[in-house]
């Protein structure tokens, strides 16, 4: 793995365009970029052969949680067939491993202990070892992977939050000595919960095992987002700036716009998932800067960024998701015909809504990019959250914004 700084943002963002050449054969990659979430290895509802036409300056990344794999295949059939990339012919793909995924392996804080790390799965609460994982990880072959971690939410107290950093420290050095590539590809993981002190003891640490890379773990567990703005400055004045930093827990476009002025390169994507199961398409324009409208103003179930297309609204629209959207779904299907499957429960509706919702999520990562090398982010992330707050606003019954509710919290 091989991670360049291209272009940094001046003043108080520390937004960030990176280069990461990863994979077998390597392959380059533009970050801050979106990993893809997947269900042992590939995502929820999207086929190989869709995914391949993803618009997407290179190839997508796919994180894989090796804890999906406890109930099966063994580690010793995937790795007698090649790892993942062969198993599910994902040759081309650059896989990114951890523990977490926010969707079917949560981290449970309880029931860890001394021994591994707890995670609430379809089968139950499961406790991982790290000599288990590292048994996974090497099954699968990940191209990147993080260290396993004790992520605990934003409510417990200083000694758990003390314990989390010590666990996860003493489980890094457990996965470097049992990887047998000595940790070319480990992303060091970054706990602590709420605590600034155990953030910045733990970021300390684990720069000091010389890591190709960090993972930030523990946000998306209940902390404000005032508290994640204070602990990502911690964390980050701790970090060196040429190594990638990977982070799981802010899927929001609010929260990704957040992490990237904070400088994280890798996001996940459950945001995706989430509104594909909900029946929503993402619909906010890309030329946000250009943009004097951010999203449409119909009483769709929606917001400013998504339309619900469970709404009967959209029964007979013929038009397409998106005017010149060049994904799969836009082109070939209409607002009505996903109203129709929805309305019927067939799958090919959350199929076609997570093509779109990806392509269009990739897509916003893109102009993030373009938007930071044009020196432009600050108004990119000004543009796009005023936008949302004035349709929020304006959807109120109240028209008077000083007698808004919104306003008054």
């Amino acid at each position: 793995m091989r991670f360049v700084v291209t272009k940094s943002c001046g003043g108080s963002s520390r937004a960030r365009v990176g280069s990461l050449l990863a994979g077998n054969p390597p392959s380059l990659l533009e970050t801050p970029a979106l990993l893809l979430s997947t269900k042992k290895g590939l995502p929820a509802f999207i086929s190989p052969d869709l995914l391949a036409t993803l618009d997407s300056p290179g190839p997508p990344l796919l994180h894989i949680s090796p804890v999906h794999f406890l109930d099966g295949p063994s580690p010793s059939i995937i790795s007698s067939i090649g790892g993942l990339h062969q198993m599910l012919a994902l040759q081309s793909f650059v896989l990114v491993a951890s523990p977490r995924d926010s969707i079917e392996s949560l981290p449970e804080s309880i029931g860890a202990n001394k021994l591994g790390a707890a995670f609430e799965t379809p089968s139950g609460r499961r406790l991982v070892k790290p000599s288990d994982y590292m048994d996974m990880i090497s099954s699968l072959k990940a191209d990147l992977w993080a260290s396993l971690a004790d992520e605990v939410p934003a409510w417990v107290s200083e000694k758990r939050n003390r314990a989390s950093v010590d666990r996860t420290l003493r489980w890094l050095d457990d996965c470097i000595a049992l990887d047998k590539t000595g940790g070319e590809n480990i992303f060091g993981a970054i706990v602590g919960g709420t605590s600034v002190k155990e953030r910045q003891r733990c970021a300390t640490e684990v720069v000091k095992r010389n890591v190709p890379g960090f993972y930030i773990g523990g946000f998306g567990l209940g902390e404000s987002m005032e508290e994640r703005l204070g602990l990502l400055n911690t964390i980050m004045d701790s970090l060196p700036v040429e190594k990638p930093r990977q982070i799981f827990g802010l899927a929001l476009p609010e929260e990704v716009l957040q992490g990237v002025a904070a400088g994280i390169d890798l996001f996940d994507s459950t945001y995706v998932y989430h509104l594909t199961l909900g029946g929503f398409a993402l619909v906010f324009p890309l030329d946000i800067i250009e943009s004097e409208n951010l999203g449409v103003h119909l009483n769709n179930g929606g917001d400013a960024t998504t339309i619900n297309l469970r709404a009967t609204v959209y029964r007979k629209d013929t038009s397409p998701l998106i005017n010149n959207c060049s994904c799969y779904t836009c082109q070939n299907h209409t607002r009505a015909y996903i109203n129709h499957l929805l309305t019927v429960h067939e799958m090919l509706a959350h199929i076609l809504l997570e093509v779109h919702n990806t392509q269009h999520y990739l897509q916003f990562f893109g102009k993030i990019r373009e938007a930071i090398k044009l020196d432009k982010f600050d108004l990119f992330c000004k543009k796009f959250i005023e936008g949302r707050r004035t349709h929020l606003i304006t959807s109120l019954p109240s028209s008077d914004p000083d007698e808004s509710p919104l306003l008054s919290r």
